[in-house]
Order: C-alpha cells, then structure tokens, then sequence
C-alpha cells in the first residue's frame, strides 16, 4: 500500500512517509534511493550538510520513476545562512541534484546565535517567486522561531522538520504547529532503537505481527505527521514503507505517548550552530 499524502498550506501534497539519507555515503546514495523509488517511496529527504545531493539526483534519475512523481526536499545549511547566501547555496543545491526545482528547500536550523534566520526566510521566499524552489519550510525551529519568521514577513512554513519519537513526543510543538497550519515532519522517527524494547511497542507488535519499528512509524503516522525513516538495506526499506495496513488502537497510542520524556539524540536547536 502506497503512502498517505499529506497537504501543505499551499495547497501543495507532501507523501507521509519518504526516505531520508543523513548519513547515507555519497558512493552509495543512488543505488539506494533507486531503490526506495523502485519500492514505492515517493519522497527523497535530503540536505546540502549530507553530502550525497549529486547521488540523491543522480538515484531518481536512475530510478525510473517520473521525476515529476518524486518530492525532493533539500536545506540550506548554517554556514549559508544570510539573504544573499541562502540564494547562493539554494543553486549549488540544484546544481548538485541536476535539477531545476525542488519542491522543498528549508532552513536546516534556526542557530539563533547568528541571528541570520529572517534573512535566510526572506530568500527561500524569493526563490519560491522565482519557482526555483516549489514550496518552502524550516527544520528544527521552536515556536519563538516560527512566530518571528511568520511575524517579520507574513509567510508561514508549510512544514517543520524536528526531533521527534517515543521518547521526545513534542505535543506542545505539534499543537502549535497545527493552529498555524504547518505540517510537522520527524527526523529521527525511531528515537535510535531506544523504545524498541518498551511495553506498549512489544505489546502492539505481539497484536499486529509488526516490528517495533514498524510500530512506532505506524504512531507517527496516526499522530498526522509526515515521517522519514533512514534505511540503506532493501528488506529495511521495504519494512519501513510497510506501515499503511494496520492500526493501533486507541489504547495503544494511550500507552505510545505515556513513552515521552523529552528526551533528544540530537542537539538542542536552542544552542545548536
């Protein structure tokens, strides 16, 4: 069963479920994003940071999938943020994809110490004017963040990418998110295997005959947020995008979000560039 999509604020489809390659070794990255397109996957998440945007390209190409079937995400890093820079980045960015759009770009992170993120938003705007970029979003931003961008140029992110899993749930960020109408994206989604062993991910798995990762991405996607599970082996790949025929029932997420303890992997956005 294909993923869910989800609809941005501008009227724009992001699939629910897509692949991201943090991580993914540049020698690597196209045979394995052929793949997850050959799959069923729709939605490649990458970043200029990764390293690996010529092979990320250069795997939907290669894929045989209709580029105009796959959604591209890339971001702009911390070092390329500031107005002038951010355009500059944002073309490298094509360049290495060998595209000409993407239909997302973001801002990586808000590395509030810098104090360029406003600057950095103003350009992804006038790229989007310009339909180098599709559709425009953040990554790692916290309300502070989001009401200062949207505040200081009226253009609200169709979506935010952030930590979050079992053990960092976010409910205050997500709600946030949903009155404004941006879509919350989870990097991360399976928090490094730390709720595998869980009660409630064991008991759902015992029930439906899943994985616990296939369980917790299933609890991503009832929770109405768009998810993006790294794999670079085929039967992880397949496991992974094999989360639309079951459903945990309400007990289940009850039990799924007694999990949270604010909890990160990763760094705090707060301090983080």
């Amino acid at each position: 069963m294909p993923p869910a999509r989800l609809r941005l604020n501008d009227g724009h489809m992001i699939p629910q479920l897509g692949l991201g390659i943090w991580q993914v070794p540049e020698a690597t990255t196209a045979a394995i994003v052929a793949a997850a397109l050959q799959a069923g996957y729709r939605l490649v998440d990458g970043a200029a940071i990764y390293g690996n945007e010529a092979g990320q390209g250069e795997g939907i190409r290669a894929s045989g999938v209709p580029r105009d079937e796959v959604f591209v995400t890339t971001k702009v890093w911390n070092d390329d943020q500031g107005y002038d820079a951010t355009l500059r980045a944002v073309e490298a960015s094509l360049a290495r994809l060998g595209m000409e759009t993407v239909e997302l770009c973001l801002i990586h992170w808000p590395t509030p110490a810098r104090n360029l993120f406003v600057d950095t938003w103003r350009a992804l705007i006038r790229l989007k004017e310009d339909g180098r970029v599709r559709s425009i979003g953040v990554s790692n931003f916290n309300g502070d963040h989001l009401e200062r961008i949207i505040g200081e140029t009226g253009t609200v992110p169709v979506l935010n990418q952030v930590e979050l899993n079992p053990r960092l749930q976010q409910a205050e960020l997500r709600d946030l998110h949903d009155r404004l109408g941006i879509v919350t994206q989870s990097w991360t989604p399976l928090g490094q295997g730390r709720s595998f062993d869980a009660a409630p991910v064991q008991t759902a798995a015992a029930r439906t005959g899943k994985s616990p990762a296939q369980v917790i991405l299933r609890w991503h996607v009832q929770l109405g947020v768009s998810v993006i599970p790294r794999s670079t082996r085929p039967e992880g790949l397949a496991e992974n995008l094999d989360v639309f025929d079951f459903i945990l029932n309400p007990e289940e997420m009850a039990a799924m979000a007694a999990l949270d303890e604010g909890a990160r992997c990763g760094p705090d956005p707060m301090v983080f560039g």
